[in-house]
């Protein structure tokens, strides 16, 4: 699972690492992005890639309840089977670019909440599907994360794991929008060594957006 994350570092090398068209456009920054929150996703359109706003999340309608639901978080081993998911994955992929994530591990009762990453604040780059729906009255971009089975380094804390590639294979990820077969061939070879640490309860609030939400808290 991913369901809170951090993107506040080195975004300058985006604009190198994906030869982005747009490359004077701002790139959004938080320690601490939710669902529904706008942030900066990159797109490929037309044999160029793009740094463009997006919110986290598909919506539908639950028709046993007939109140609208949020998906944040699409399952690789379903991907292509799932109504809501497949047309987007065979369609329209995207890379959320970040810094790091957060989950949340029961101990003695209580939830505490780490922050996992891939080096010191290096750019993780993920795997994601896209599409457009009506966010605040206008029609926009959304995105739902891809996940997988959680790799050795971080089972202790979570079963799940979003699916993480590196640059090249992001960067093939993003260009080559038809084929599906991509990350079925990474899941097999790769296996990421994560780093995490603990950190304060103060980042369980979305409002709160400061350093501190990523800082351990044994320093």
């Amino acid at each position: 699972m991913c369901g809170r994350f951090a993107s506040y570092k080195n975004h300058k090398k985006l604009k190198n690492i994906f030869d982005l068209k747009n490359k004077n456009d701002k790139i959004f920054s938080s320690y601490n992005i939710s669902p529904r929150q706008n942030l900066s996703a990159i797109f490929h359109y037309e044999f160029h890639n793009y740094v463009l706003p997006t919110y986290w999340g598909y919506s539908f309608l639950n028709k046993e309840t007939n109140k609208k639901q949020l998906v944040i978080n699409s399952r690789i081993e379903t991907i292509n089977t799932k109504l809501l998911f497949k047309e987007s994955y065979l369609k329209r992929k995207c890379i959320i670019p970040i810094n790091g994530y957060y989950e949340w591990k029961i101990d003695n009762n209580e939830k505490k909440p780490f922050y996992i990453q891939l080096g010191d604040s290096e750019l993780i780059f993920l795997a994601a599907i896209w599409r457009k729906e009506i966010v605040n009255e206008q029609k926009t971009r959304v995105f739902s994360i891809i996940t997988k089975e959680a790799d050795r380094s971080i089972a202790d804390i979570h079963n799940r794991m979003p699916f993480i590639l590196n640059a090249n294979n992001a960067t093939r990820y993003l260009e080559n929008q038809n084929d599906n077969s991509i990350l079925s061939e990474i899941n097999k070879i790769q296996e990421i060594d994560l780093n995490y640490h603990e950190v304060s309860k103060f980042v369980n609030s979305p409002n709160n957006n400061e350093f501190k939400c990523v800082k351990s808290i044994n320093f």
